[in-house]
């Protein structure tokens, strides 16, 4: 009797699984997500990088705000020295130029330390989560919620000696004998500003470092109370370290936003008396809109970016250097 070898049935046959590669286009990953950035990346092309190219144009252009493109037409926008007159078309030799400058450091310094030491003294004030602080926390951060046009309106009828209620408030209490005028003068307009600008933006930037403060252990604390620190040993050695990156980021927002101030001078002073108060974004303004000369307004333009990119770089250089 012989036995019967039964065969193995055999298996059918499998589809190769298909790779990346044999995939078709449109059931790609990377297809896909090239697919869903589209629509961001046609609207930052459209609304900055174009506008950015123009602009760069019409710096290197004669172009007015009614005639329009009038050629190219380079050293009159960034060189040509002033004429008989005394009238500077080159940015570079234009005296306004350098009064801006020198005005909106001056400005983005007092703001950013002003501002900064009042944001951190009220993020240490309110960090505990108590009932109180939860409502001053809110009054704080109210102001943060007004428009900074509608703010300045508001601080230009404080300060008004005709109508406004500081100088009767003053004179009442026998602080002033006769009525102030806080924006007739260089130091009164800026530190006028500066006080619309820290009740304006205070509450942000302590709402900034506060989430940053947040963060921190509070074991940590314990641990240095335990090894008897003081309140300001655990502030140098403790909060300040670890608060680093937020002080960054808000330092890095202050100053860029001090740079291109231009609402509140705008509103306020004008850049006046005298011209003290012109900031560059004012200038850039004043150069398109007054003298409408849209190429030297693009050519200040190109060097305020230039200088606010540089800018950037170093401080996130060196925020890099003390992470590291």
């Amino acid at each position: 009797m012989s036995a019967t070898t039964m065969a193995a049935p055999v298996p059918p046959p499998t589809r190769p699984i298909p790779t990346r590669s044999r995939l078709p286009w449109h059931r790609r990953r990377s297809t896909k997500g090239m697919l869903y950035a589209l629509p961001v990346t046609v609207f930052v092309a459209v609304m900055f990088i174009l506008p950015l190219l123009m602009v760069v144009q019409m710096s290197f252009s004669d172009w007015t705000l009614i005639g329009g493109f009038q050629g190219i037409n380079i050293p009159d926008n960034f060189s040509t020295p002033p004429n008989d007159s005394g009238i500077a078309y080159g940015v570079l030799n234009d005296p306004n130029l350098w009064n801006a400058i020198r005005f909106t450091l001056i400005y983005t310094v007092v703001v950013t330390v002003v501002m900064l030491s009042l944001a951190l003294g009220l993020a240490l004030l309110v960090q505990e989560a108590t009932r109180w602080n939860g409502i001053l926390r809110t009054a704080i951060l109210v102001p943060s919620a007004l428009g900074l046009a509608s703010a300045s309106l508001l601080f230009y009828g404080l300060y008004t000696p005709a109508y406004g209620p500081i100088n009767p408030i003053l004179q009442a209490i026998g602080v002033i004998d006769e009525p102030i005028a806080f924006l007739g003068t260089p130091e009164g307009a800026l530190w006028s500003t500066v006080a619309l600008i820290v009740w304006r933006f205070t509450g942000f930037y302590m709402l900034l470092l506060l989430v940053g403060l947040q963060g921190i252990s509070v074991d940590l604390y314990e641990a240095a109370r335990i090894d008897g620190a003081g309140k300001w040993q655990i502030f140098r050695s403790i909060t300040l370290p670890l608060l680093r990156p937020s002080l960054a980021l808000a330092v890095i927002l202050c100053v860029t936003g001090s740079l291109l101030a231009f609402d509140q001078f705008f509103i306020l002073t004008r850049g006046g008396p005298d011209g003290s108060t012109m900031t560059l974004v004012q200038l850039i303004y004043f150069e398109a809109f007054g003298r409408q000369d849209l190429g030297a307004a693009a050519a200040f333009s190109v060097l305020v970016l230039i200088a606010l990119v540089v800018l950037n770089l170093v401080q996130f250089r060196a925020l890099r250097v003390r992470e590291s």
